[in-house]
């Protein structure tokens, strides 16, 4: 086992780099009417009553500020569904190693909870972050918990306001974190200099 810093590394037999599978992410959105999100979201901000009662407004001025509201609905409902598509796809990702760990006999032993140090299923997600993947804005951990979270991104008009702006982060962290506590401690990080990936993005629907 190699310790460095304050995180233990699973020792690996012998020298070779192993090649895991390629993690997919779905790069479309599948929202093929963004007029009729727009629409939930103009339907939210009246619903939550976002916009404060001014005894005198300009119509135009508040249609704009309404307007204003909703685009900013929708930006944060599109960056969930993003969010949520690199959860799933690492998930997916995360069961495809767990099946070529069983097949290599050199790795076979790295996962199992009886034998210390090992690794978990959350030691692949450290090893996205150990890897450097590019990932854009979106953060793994939160996108692996709101994956855990829903087994769908739900319609925005099932949201609210809060929801979107303050809430689903702390929620996010919390699925992830209940999620890899699941497998008993210590758990050990997988050496990223011993395994190798690509990320491949597809548009399929």
């Amino acid at each position: 086992m190699d310790i460095v810093g304050d995180r233990n590394f699973v020792e690996v037999p012998g020298s070779e780099k192993y090649v895991l599978p390629p993690l997919l992410v779905r790069t479309a959105s599948g929202i093929r009417r963004l007029d009729r999100v727009m629409d939930m979201a103009e339907k939210l901000v009246d619903q939550e009553e976002l916009i404060p009662f001014r005894p005198i407004e300009d119509e135009l001025d508040l249609g704009r500020r309404r307007m204003d509201l909703a685009i900013n609905l929708v930006d944060q409902y599109l960056g969930f569904v993003q969010q949520w598509q690199w959860g799933e796809g690492i998930l997916e990702w995360i069961r495809q190693c767990e099946t070529t760990f069983e097949t290599r006999p050199g790795l076979r032993s790295l996962l199992r909870p009886d034998v210390w140090p090992h690794a978990a299923r959350s030691s692949f997600v450290r090893l996205i972050e150990d890897k450097a993947v590019p990932t854009g804005n979106v953060e793994v951990e939160k996108a692996v918990g709101l994956r855990l979270t829903f087994r769908q991104p739900p319609p925005l008009q099932c949201f609210s306001d809060q929801f979107l702006l303050y809430l689903n982060s702390p929620l996010a962290e919390s699925a992830y974190r209940t999620w890899a506590c699941l497998s008993p401690s210590p758990i050990s990080s997988l050496p990223p200099e011993r395994f190798e990936f690509q990320v491949l993005s597809t548009s399929l629907e």
